[in-house]
């Protein structure tokens, strides 16, 4: 703990809510939580923002070599609200997903992405019964995705499937960001561009 009690008053680099990017922040209190017993210590650090000076917290985990150098922000959070347009079930498990990169769980998160993906499929009318790769080559051949979006979507059931089974591979931070990156570009093109644009196209012919 006293270890702990010298992050006081030194600056972390960690996600701001407010400035919404990666800032400097003063340390002004510190919480440990955890013992060998209850899984890996956690320290919370009550930061304030040297940008904007709002506060935030942020959490470094030990692992047996001191804490690990990566606070991550989970006060205020700094997940991206996805459009009500997007089927209440799919935002559900997209932000499954997004709790399992929050904790680290990156293998999960892979998994959780390619759950989303059977869910798109399944809320676009694809037939369940095939194996996910020809239903995404279905929403490509009916048009509902173009071949960028299906080379995408297909990246993200391979990593998925890595996630899903034993592997000395390693699914890496890069890996789950970039899956739920492109996840959440593939249900915004599907729900809610392809729906301003019908809006667009209406009031253009009525106009």
């Amino acid at each position: 703990m006293a270890e702990a009690r010298e992050r006081i008053g030194n600056n972390i680099l960690a996600t701001c809510g407010t400035c919404d990017q990666v800032v400097m922040a003063v340390v002004e209190g510190v919480l440990v939580e955890g013992t060998s017993n209850k899984g890996f210590p956690t320290l919370l650090q009550l930061a304030r923002c040297l940008k904007c000076g709002d506060g935030l917290l942020a959490v470094e985990e030990d692992y047996g070599k001191g804490w690990d150098g990566n606070p991550m922000t989970v006060w205020p959070n700094t997940q991206r609200s996805l459009s009500w347009l997007i089927p209440e079930i799919l935002r559900r498990q997209h932000e499954e997903a997004h709790r399992c990169f929050s904790v680290k769980a990156y293998t999960a998160t892979v998994v959780m992405v390619r759950r989303t993906l059977e869910g798109v499929c399944s809320n676009q009318g694809v037939d369940n019964r095939g194996p996910l790769m020809r239903r995404l080559e279905q929403l490509k051949e009916s048009g509902k995705i173009d071949g960028r979006l299906f080379e995408w979507s297909q990246a993200l059931r391979l990593l998925g499937n890595e996630g899903a089974h034993f592997s000395e591979k390693v699914v890496t931070e890069d890996d789950a960001a970039d899956a739920l990156a492109l996840a959440e570009a593939l249900m915004d093109y599907l729900y809610v561009y392809s729906t301003q644009f019908e809006k667009f196209k209406q009031r253009r012919a009525q106009g």
